[in-house]
């Protein structure tokens, strides 16, 4: 029985069910880094919640219940937060793009200057998560600075390209 335990014994069979929470905490997160954290956050407190574990029931199971228990509250705090976000600062990242390469610098600067034109044509709430994600924004991160759901984001990400390879069609294939 589990509940008999030592604290030592009871954190060795914490570390054996430990290898099977990274693929789960992978499905869950889809980031690696995250996918980490999320298991040193379940290991941390199964290991400071062990007199609630009860004896005769699964470990394993107990372990991927606090995993989405933890995963799940992460993910409400994260997407209720809110922040007020002024997009004018984003338009500076704009000429720091260096794929784009022309033997003109004049055909550049026109060609900039047409795209911060279109950009600027957006409508605000398409306008604003398209350049946080330009910039490296991901698409939590937006999410949770815009205080939106994280499928809103996509969806207004792909209508401002959408929009905008429209713009600039006169620059396409």
């Amino acid at each position: 029985m589990l509940n008999s335990m030592t604290a030592l014994e009871f954190s060795n069979h914490i570390q054996l069910a430990a290898g099977s929470l990274k693929p789960v905490a992978m499905n869950l997160t889809r980031n690696a880094d995250d996918a980490k954290d999320l298991v040193q956050e379940t290991l941390l407190k199964a290991l400071s919640n062990r007199e609630k574990f009860n004896a005769g029931t699964n470990l394993k199971a107990w372990l991927y219940t606090i995993m989405r228990n933890t995963f799940i509250n992460n993910y409400n705090k994260i997407t209720k937060r809110s922040s007020h976000i002024d997009s004018t600062e984003y338009l500076q990242y704009l000429n720091t793009d260096d794929s784009f390469v022309t033997v003109n610098k004049g055909t550049a600067a026109f060609v900039m200057s047409d795209i911060k034109a279109a950009i600027a044509k957006l409508n605000e709430e398409h306008r604003r998560p398209f350049l946080m994600y330009y910039i490296g924004y991901k698409y939590l991160e937006i999410a949770e600075k815009l205080n939106i759901p994280i499928g809103t984001v996509k969806n207004r990400i792909h209508i401002a390209r959408k929009e905008l390879k429209a713009m600039l069609q006169v620059y396409g294939d």
